[in-house]
């Protein structure tokens, strides 16, 4: 690593925080709920502005239902060789969870140096991290293998469609970085529990609960024996939860129900340990508590859990080395959340997630994040990235 390239950089760098703050800014004020294409697509058009004044191409990876892809990327100066021609990924997704006009209703704000509005740290500051760093390395010259900036659309709804682009990229990745947010006490995430989203849909038979309550089979019956082997399934000590978080189910209340569904929540730590609990959990769909009942399951997202490799190791020891440097004392956290970084760490890839700008209490009005954090996250993943190397990736 060229010593001069690194101060040449971070020095870039340095002085960026308000034209961050901008950035945000302009992100933060868009609508951009996983469904809201519209939204989630004129947020990339604002990254894609961004790249198009500095000069860094950028392809699109269009959505069908949900919003598009994009990946900048910067090609290694001079070439590259061996592993350094394997791509360094800084990854991050444009959806947040809120709905249409929440930031008109909250919109962007910085107080006391606290930003807050919808999405401000997950994790729109990640992707204005991303997005200077890549300009830094491209007015600075010296990146050590070509960067890859992947920007996604639906990754708070599983990434349905952004899952295929990820797996793609962490085929040919060097070294993965995720830029959801930072832990409020500077902390990165180093494992993540894996999520099965699902919906059961249970069909009764209709009948007047009074006149002819022999006739009816109740769908609500079903579901609620349902819920409770579901339940029964949790193993804290190995880290699986089944949550029935939402039910549904009736016509009136005098009716005997027709129809009810129940929507699940799996986690789980071990990736061996998804198919014997979905196993598990289709043999209680499959099984009619009630006489007469059916019913179906369907799989709405999926998120496979990040594991810590030998390699994923030595590049978490990178960034705390990194960021020490900084001043930053970073410690590696396990969290029950899900996240895109689980696809690329499945497929191998050296992967750290939550490396962004420190923020919290995400998906909530209360969401904020440390506008003072901005900068040195965004030099400590511009140290990592020029140290892979001297770790061995």
């Amino acid at each position: 690593m060229d010593a001069t390239t690194e101060t040449r950089v971070l020095d870039w760098l340095s002085g960026r925080q308000d034209e961050m703050l901008a950035v945000l800014e302009a992100m933060v004020n868009t609508d951009g709920g996983s469904y809201d294409k519209a939204g989630v697509d004129a947020v990339g058009e604002q990254v894609r502005g961004f790249f198009d004044t500095r000069g860094i191409p950028v392809e699109r990876v269009a959505g069908t239902r949900f919003g598009d892809c994009l990946r900048a990327t910067l090609d290694a100066e001079g070439g590259a060789e061996g592993n350094a021609r394997r791509n360094i990924v800084l990854m991050g997704h444009r959806d947040t969870v809120f709905p249409r006009g929440e930031p008109e209703r909250r919109p962007f704000r910085v107080e006391r140096g606290i930003a807050t509005g919808p999405g401000v740290a997950d994790m729109k500051a990640g992707l204005v991290m991303n997005m200077f760093v890549m300009a830094a390395f491209k007015a600075v010259g010296g990146a050590p293998g070509p960067l890859v900036a992947l920007f996604t659309g639906d990754e708070e709804i599983g990434s349905p469609e952004g899952r295929p682009v990820i797996e793609a990229e962490a085929r040919r990745a060097r070294a993965v970085f995720n830029s959801e947010p930072g832990r409020p006490n500077g902390g990165v995430v180093t494992g993540r529990k894996g999520g099965v989203f699902m919906v059961v849909e249970i069909e009764g038979r209709a009948a007047h609960s009074g006149a002819n309550f022999e006739q009816g089979v109740s769908a609500i019956g079903e579901l609620a024996a349902k819920v409770t082997a579901l339940h029964a399934l949790t193993d804290p000590a190995r880290g699986i939860t089944l949550n029935v978080g939402l039910v549904s189910g009736g016509q009136s209340v005098n009716t005997v129900a027709p129809s009810a569904s129940l929507q699940i929540d799996l986690r789980y730590v071990e990736p061996g340990d998804r198919d014997e609990i979905m196993g598990r959990i289709h043999a209680i769909v499959g099984t009619s508590y009630v006489p007469g009942t059916r019913a179906a399951l369907t799989i709405r997202g999926e998120f496979l859990p990040l594991t810590q490799t030998p390699a994923a190791a030595r590049l978490f020891e990178t960034y705390v080395g990194a960021a020490a440097e900084g001043g930053i004392a970073v410690t590696g956290e396990f969290t029950g959340g899900c996240a895109d970084s689980g696809f690329t760490a499945a497929l191998g890839a050296p992967t750290l997630c939550a490396v962004g700008p420190v923020g919290g209490k995400a998906h909530s009005p209360e969401e904020y994040l440390e506008v003072s954090s901005l900068v040195p996250r965004a030099q400590a993943l511009a140290r990592s990235i020029l140290r892979l190397e001297r770790a061995g990736l």
